[in-house]
């Protein structure tokens, strides 16, 4: 079955300074992408630093580029976390990444077009097989 795309409005905000925040509208989620795309100009509207500079990515033509890297808040759908997002340049797609979609807790329901909570977070056991 091929999923097909969708699109989630999604609230950027500043890690340090809640209400420096934006609205990206019809953000394109990407199962394929690790990371989360938005422009570089958005970013920047909400005082997101650079905190990695020519980060290298190849690009599914091919093509190898490199952009830089900031921290922020994401909200989609009900879900928030924390990650790192690239200064998207002109020409480049807008997008909400895997990593984003891990650190929400979420998947993608493929035959809905929607993000769902994707389950308990596996983690480690307090007793070691075997012990009392």
């Amino acid at each position: 079955m091929i999923m097909g795309h969708f699109f989630v409005d999604c609230e950027i905000t500043h890690i340090r300074s809640p209400k420096r925040s934006v609205k990206v509208p019809h953000l394109l989620v990407d199962t394929g992408s690790e990371y989360t795309w938005i422009t570089g100009e958005t970013l920047r509207q909400i005082a997101v630093k650079v905190q990695k500079k020519d980060v290298p990515f190849l690009m599914a033509n091919g093509q190898a580029i490199t952009r830089s890297i900031g921290y922020a808040i994401l909200r989609a759908e009900g879900f928030e976390t924390v990650d790192e997002v690239v200064f998207a340049e002109p020409g480049d797609l807008q997008l909400l990444g895997s990593r984003t979609l891990e650190g929400f807790g979420a998947i993608v329901d493929p035959r809905k077009k929607r993000l769902v909570a994707a389950g308990p977070i596996p983690a480690a056991s307090t007793k070691a097989k075997g012990s009392c």
